[in-house]
């Protein structure tokens, strides 16, 4: 089974100010499917009609961050912001209806400023399962997946409450509901954990969706990094993933021209351009 590819239109065709215009551009360079952070600033409308013309699928979107001047990165798990979440998730559940999108990153958020990570852990991950149960039920109605994605704290983001594969299944086997599922970022969890393939291996039941970036620049698997990516890609496949690769990471240069790993992909495997990512949800 061949890998199906996400282009995530928050990281690729930066030069392109609009995500339609991006969107446009990943169906030009092969892409099916796309994925973006939270859409803020492009109306729903403009979105799928952009994607209804370049036969591309949004299978992604996150939940609004909460208030960026205040430094939040997500509230699913922020002591006392569970109203705010709730408005944001209900925000988000509808403009991934007008668009046709089934998945939605539920952000945890950042451990609050001036706290110790310690001593608040227990609050925090009380709100963030109660707030994640009531999000699955939401999401239940409307036939729709929620993902919770581990961020780095050691690079990436200091304050991120939720940071390792094992932390967030741990509170998906807590909270118990099947329509939520590991966002698992490879960049990620090397920086976190690196193992890929026995954590690949061990989450792979909880997994709903994957993103890729090399380690440590971020920058397209094929550049200089950490990452074996064509193996990667492999166990993917050899593990039956039937779910979405999205590409989150910063162009080294022009987007298209980086694309080559993608291109050598669809080629080593006999695919026209994209052509998997056709198959069926």
């Amino acid at each position: 089974m061949s890998l199906r590819f996400s282009a995530n239109l928050s990281w690729l065709f930066p030069e392109l100010p609009a995500l339609p215009a991006r969107l446009e551009a990943a169906a030009a360079a092969g892409f099916v499917a796309a994925e973006a952070a939270w859409p803020a600033g492009c109306p729903a409308q403009a979105l799928r009609a952009a994607a209804e013309r370049a036969g591309v699928r949004i299978v992604l979107l996150n939940t609004p961050p909460g208030d960026p001047e205040a430094g939040e990165m997500g509230l699913a798990a922020v002591p006392g912001r569970q109203a705010a979440f709730r408005q944001g998730l209900a925000a988000a559940v509808q403009y991934a209806k007008a668009v046709g999108c089934p998945r939605i990153h539920l952000m945890a958020g950042r451990v609050p400023l001036g706290a110790d990570r310690a001593a608040v852990a227990g609050e925090m991950e009380t709100t963030f399962t109660e707030n994640l149960r009531y999000a699955a039920d939401l999401l239940a109605q409307e036939d729709m997946v929620g993902l919770v994605e581990p961020i780095n704290n050691r690079i990436t983001d200091p304050r991120y409450y939720l940071n390792t594969p094992h932390q967030a299944a741990a509170i998906l086997e807590k909270v118990g509901r099947p329509n939520l599922k590991l966002q698992l970022d490879l960049f990620h969890c090397q920086i976190m954990d690196g193992n890929l393939s026995h954590n690949l291996k061990t989450y792979f039941p909880l997994i709903g969706h994957i993103q890729i970036a090399q380690v440590p620049g971020r920058h397209e698997p094929d550049s200089a990094g950490e990452l074996n990516f064509p193996y990667v890609f492999e166990l993917l496949e050899s593990l039956g993933y039937s779910g979405y690769v999205g590409c989150e990471y910063a162009p080294k240069g022009d987007t298209v021209e980086g694309l080559g790993w993608l291109r050598s992909y669809w080629e080593r495997r006999g695919l026209q351009r994209g052509s998997t990512g056709k198959a069926a949800e």
